[in-house]
């Protein structure tokens, strides 16, 4: 398997990247192999001279009997010699002495000699001996020395491809995922996510809208990130910019109908028919004409539910003499109108909160990132109405628009999604399955609504930390707890240092664009390193903890302790689901051993890699861009 390298790996816009999975496909080698020690100190020392001076000493000491039995012989002969001379023996005695100790004589110096002889010969032995051990030694010691070269190289090769290899390679899910819905996680959390979806989807060539229920200003490094690539986002913060939000302000009567009475439902808890509201609505419009404001709308249902002084709203021009005159006869006065009074009244108390939508609204030039923020300090139930218009109307202009030809090409991300009815959220849904719009739910909790709705249809599911014992439970079951995953310990480090949301977000449509600027080319690693708060601190806490990693199943107390931005992402393929642990920190993409491959990818054809050049590759032909989502043209 050959190893992708991330100077020629690119983003792919039929990819939609979730993070970065860390694995090891060569492991390591360990310490390199101990030279071996040689055996010159187990020779013993060269004999020489002091072995033939031991040997001899010895014989020495065995011959001194022999030698002293032979001085004695001698001895006697002299003497015998002396007593011929004399004439005490006869000479033939004296020759017959002679002889005998001659011949003793000669037999222990033959002794002797053989001794000697027999001190040398042991002596050469001894010293061939030790030569051929000493040859054999040299020949271990150079054979040794060899397997340890062998072996050393054989290391040295693995050491360098240990070293080299990537260890972080996407995790990504073809563009024919309809949407991907993300349970549980953190802000951090969702902030890392949302820049990694965000910012590849930007500098691949796509569009993207934000809808932040979250209220944690989870998007605010995404929007640095396409400044400084060269875009110019557009960020409403609602409700502050509600005047100057023009989103739903050209829909046809039928479809603004629909969308104002689901924003009154969202108070509602019963399961009560909206059709009726829904029928006062559109009577009413049908009044007020297709360019009908919210503020028109509410002053017809205060005149429908005879509330207030009516003379307020024809001064100040909501209302004309002659539409005043037609809404008092649209139901009759009889008391039997006395529900559609009631309803009227009901409609005017939550619809005045949207009074303002589009009252300011100027031409804006396109922008390819655009955020619709709920302010924090807003009340709570303003903002779930005002989440529920921004959806609603998306859905209705979804559902007018032409399908993309490029899946993806434009994507909505909605945070906090768990505040939307199931209704609203089923509606979004199907509009962006028919339009070819990337969808990206995140659920803080997973509610009976959540759910029945999780990884419904051709969906990818991602799962980050989910602190609620039932819901880790109820996302084990459905990852199964028979899966093993691998766990970076960069990813616990990083994470428990990082906070990657924050402060507040500030408003750009009142800056009186005229005109789009120019697009400036911008580096994705560059960007992410200077322009987030995840570049600007992960390199640092990455120092030291590359390479070490943890195995975990998926098991509910193991899914309440997942680092912050850890995402188990899981999606039905041909060959069955498939499993995957990733860290969405976007940071990890400058990294010098992170490819945008996938390992998968690689082990059915690895990748090809081209000869180094100065050139940049020219960017793949997408052909021609599908036709922008434009907010003002249904």
């Amino acid at each position: 398997m050959t190893d992708a390298h991330p100077e020629h790996a690119e983003l792919r816009a039929d990819r939609i990247y979730l993070g970065w999975q860390y694995l090891l496909l060569h492991p390591d080698p360990g310490p390199p192999p101990k030279r071996p020690p040689r055996d010159d100190a187990e020779l013993p020392p060269d004999p020489g001279p002091e072995l033939l001076r031991n040997e001899r000493l010895q014989e020495d000491l065995l011959n001194r009997p022999v030698k002293l039995f032979r001085n004695v012989v001698a001895g006697l002969a002299v003497v015998v010699a002396g007593l011929g001379f004399a004439g005490v023996i006869g000479w033939p005695f004296v020759g017959m002495g002679v002889l005998a100790a001659a011949g003793v004589a000669g037999v222990c110096s033959y002794a002797i000699h053989q001794g000697n002889k027999a001190v040398r010969f042991r002596v050469q032995e001894r010293l061939a001996q030790t030569e051929r051990d000493r040859a054999k030694r040299e020949r271990e010691n150079v054979r040794a020395q060899e397997e340890h070269a062998a072996r050393y190289r054989d290391w040295a090769e693995r050491k360098a491809i240990y070293d080299k290899q990537i260890s972080w390679y996407a995790v990504a899910v073809p563009d024919d995922i309809d949407r991907v819905d993300v349970a549980g996680g953190t802000l951090p959390g969702w902030s890392a996510l949302i820049t990694l979806i965000g910012a590849t989807r930007l500098y691949s060539g796509g569009h993207l809208t934000v809808l932040d229920l979250s209220e944690g200003v989870i998007a605010k490094d995404l929007i640095q990130l396409a400044k400084r690539g060269g875009d110019d986002p557009l960020v409403w913060v609602l409700p502050s910019d509600l005047p100057k939000l023009d989103l739903g302000a050209t829909l046809k009567p039928e479809a603004f109908a629909d969308v104002l009475a689901h924003v009154v439902s969202v108070s509602e808890e019963t399961s009560r028919d909206i059709g009726f509201d829904n029928a006062i609505l559109e009577r009413v419009l049908e009044v007020l004409g297709e360019t009908a404001t919210i503020s028109q709308v509410t002053a017809a249902l205060r005149a429908l539910a005879q509330v207030g002084d009516p003379r307020e709203d024809l001064k100040s021009g909501r209302l004309t003499a002659i539409q005043l005159e037609r809404i008092g006869t649209l139901f009759g006065r009889g008391v039997a109108d006395r529900v559609v009074i009631e309803r009227a009244w009901a409609l005017e108390s939550q619809l005045r909160k949207l009074e303002t939508l589009g009252s300011d609204a100027v031409r804006l030039p396109p922008a390819r990132l655009r955020v619709v923020s709920m302010d924090r300090q807003a009340g709570v139930f303003g903002n779930r109405v005002l989440g529920t218009y921004v959806a609603t109307a998306l859905t209705h202009i979804l559902r007018q628009s032409p399908a993309s030809e490029r899946p993806w090409y434009h994507t909505i991300i909605v945070a906090g999604a768990d505040k939307l009815r199931g209704d609203v959220l089923d509606r979004l849904m199907d509009a962006c399955e028919t339009s070819r719009t990337g969808l990206v739910l995140t659920y803080r909790s997973l509610t009976p609504t959540v759910r029945e709705r999780l990884g419904r249809g051709h969906a990818a599911v991602a799962f980050m930390r989910l602190g609620n014992a039932e819901d880790a439970r109820v996302a084990s079951e459905h990852v199964g707890t028979e899966h093993r995953l691998e766990l970076a310990q960069l990813t616990e480090s990083v994470s428990s240092v990082v906070n990657g949301a924050g402060g507040t977000y500030t408003s750009t449509v009142g800056e009186g664009r005229t005109e789009l600027e120019a697009l400036a080319e911008g580096d994705l690693k560059e960007g992410i390193t200077e322009s987030t708060e995840w570049g600007r601190s992960a390199g640092r806490v990455a120092e030291g903890v590359m390479q070490r990693s943890r195995e975990f199943l998926v098991e509910p107390h193991q899914l309440q302790q997942l680092p912050t931005t850890s995402v188990i992402v899981t999606h039905a393929t041909a060959d069955g689901r498939e499993v995957r642990l990733a860290d969405a920190n976007p940071a990890i993409l400058t990294f010098p051993k992170t490819t945008l491959e996938e390992v998968k990818s690689l082990a059915v054809t690895p990748p090809v890699i081209p000869p180094e050049t100065d050139e940049k590759a020219p960017p793949p032909n997408l052909g021609p861009p599908p036709p922008r989502l434009d907010w003002r043209k249904p």
